[in-house]
């Protein structure tokens, strides 16, 4: 055995919990995602998707990528650099810069690689960066490949923002970057008051829409529409996986940064082609989202039926206000066992232990869709009420 084999065969954690019986991971579904999967042959309630607004089954998305797929083919063989650029991945890109508020957009294979591919350009060994300590793994991982000066403020502590932003050099680059909202948490970020410091220290923004977009703002162009500061963020990215019921991602911002990044953002520049399939979806998710107002209405509506149940019972929910509600358990083998009993009361939730988080943080992730019933979000918590006192988790 290679020395690589032999040491990254010491990795166990997986084998252990299989050994238990707690597995959580990698459950295969055997049906589109909707409000009920089909797993093991049998129906389970999905409170686990992000796909928010219900689309990811809508007849007009799946006509729009059979259509562009007839049209255009599987893929583009190659990246939009060279000769992967279509011209519905131009027609995209305007609406999506539209739908923000921005003069241009781009857009990127995954939403991964536009935080992993952009914040890296976003400046130099001189620059400074500043980061949520909650942000998604996606700009830690964009943070990680840049050569600017780092620093992390505690989780919407903008004291603290404020602290950093003070030692900066006047003359360099100050670059914010938070989620919208946060994807384990679903907290808002306090964009009023990080804009304000912006404006005070000259520092540039960017916030990741990427659980956000569809039902923040009247439009649903997420937090920077939903507190009207559109204007004062100076990139905003996006992805097409959750809300947009498909797989992708965008930044949008002026035309000089976009033509900058075009040119300079690796994971563009390398990177194959959105498909068509894919392409064609988006833009079809983008006439419902415009034409089914109801869509968002009814999540919220969701939203706050269960947080005032989760609230009312006794649940530790931390600070969420949006479809993203975390039960913390604060006990990784507990987590697990959780995850697994509750599916096997016919009820799918995702469970986020350590190293994603400290074992003392650990959590149920809860998601909801517009598309759930109130029917089955008081059977959901039912069966996570039942199930957690069991466990003593409440």
């Amino acid at each position: 055995m290679s020395i690589l084999s032999e040491r990254l065969a010491q990795y166990d954690a997986p084998q252990k919990a299989k050994a238990l019986g707690v597995y959580p991971y990698f459950r295969p579904i055997s049906s589109d995602q909707d409000t009920i999967v089909q797993i093991n042959g049998k129906p389970v309630l999905m409170m686990g998707s992000n796909s928010y607004l219900g689309l990811t089954n809508h007849p007009r998305i799946k006509e729009g990528a059979i259509k562009a797929t007839e049209k255009y083919g599987t893929g583009c063989a190659g990246s939009r650099f060279l000769n992967g650029t279509l011209d519905i991945h131009l027609e995209l890109e305007e609406r999506l810069a539209k739908l923000v508020g921005k003069e241009e957009a781009m857009v990127y294979a995954t939403g991964f690689t536009v935080n992993s591919g952009v914040i890296p350009c976003l400046g130099g060994r001189q620059d400074y960066l500043y980061l949520d300590r909650l942000n998604h793994a996606s700009i830690i991982e964009g943070s990680r490949l840049s050569m600017a000066k780092q620093f992390k403020y505690r989780h919407n502590d903008m004291e603290e923002l404020e602290k950093f932003l003070q030692k900066a050099e006047p003359d360099k680059i100050k670059m914010i970057v938070s989620d919208g909202v946060f994807s384990m948490e679903g907290d808002v970020c306090n964009l009023p008051e990080m804009v304000k410091l912006a404006k005070k220290y000259n520092a540039s923004i960017m916030i990741d829409e990427a659980h956000s977009l569809g039902f923040f703002g009247e439009h649903g162009a997420g937090v920077c529409e939903h507190f009207g500061l559109s204007d004062e963020v100076e990139l905003v990215m996006g992805t097409f996986s959750k809300s947009l019921a498909t797989i992708g991602g965008f930044v949008a911002s002026n035309k000089d940064v976009i033509n900058f990044l075009r040119h300079n953002s690796r994971t563009f520049i390398f990177s194959a082609s959105i498909t068509p399939a894919a392409t064609g979806a988006v833009l079809a998710a983008l006439d419902v989202m415009q034409e089914e107002t109801w869509r968002p209405k009814q999540l919220w509506a969701n939203t706050h039926r269960m947080l005032d149940a989760f609230r009312r019972i006794g649940f530790e929910i931390g600070h969420t206000t949006t479809p993203i509600i975390p039960l913390f358990v604060r006990d990784n083998e507990k987590t697990f066992r959780l995850t697994q009993m509750l599916l096997e009361d016919g009820i799918f939730v995702n469970p986020v232990v350590s190293p994603a988080v400290p074992s003392e943080d650990t959590l149920i992730r809860i998601s909801l869709m517009a598309t759930h019933t109130f029917d089955q979000i008081d059977e959901a918590v039912e069966k996570i009420t039942k199930n957690a006192k069991l466990l003593g988790i409440i």
